[in-house]
């Protein structure tokens, strides 16, 4: 991946952040019949703020994104607004999520974020073949409960 700056009328940046946030209680319905309206609104909601989507990648317990952030925006502010219009937006389009939730908060509180600095193509590698990862251990552990003797 080419390091390419952005550029404003007096500015150059390249500002690029590594994020990985949870559902509320890290439930295991990212992956569900939600994945898709989920992905749709973070897009959506990147492209309002002007934040690009290098590499992203919804988990069944959480979301893992490369991203590119202007500098007028402040990771913390962008990450309050992602959260929170992404959490009212889910409501508004699947109703049956406030029971299992409550008080329409889908996300737990706080998230990890790193810059990615010269890692570009190592994060965004690691965040594409994380879920072939995930999936080839879950298959192995899956063996374990099965009884010695089952066939």
């Amino acid at each position: 991946m080419a390091q390419q700056a952005h550029g404003l009328s007096h500015t150059k940046w390249l500002c690029k952040y590594r994020v990985v946030f949870i559902p509320k209680y890290r439930r295991k319905i990212v992956y569900n019949q939600y994945r898709k309206d989920l992905g749709e609104i973070l897009r959506r909601l990147c492209s309002y703020k002007g934040v690009e989507i290098i590499e992203g990648h919804l988990m069944p317990d959480h979301v893992h994104m490369l991203v590119s952030i202007p500098p007028k925006a402040s990771v913390s502010s962008f990450m309050g607004y992602l959260k929170g219009k992404s959490s009212l937006m889910m409501f508004e389009q699947h109703g049956n999520l406030r029971y299992k939730f409550g008080n329409r908060k889908f996300w737990a509180e706080g998230y990890y974020v790193s810059t990615v600095g010269l890692n570009e193509a190592t994060i965004a590698k690691y965040i594409r073949e994380q879920e072939r990862a995930d999936q080839a251990l879950d298959r192995l552990s899956v063996k374990e409960y099965e009884g010695p003797f089952a066939r």
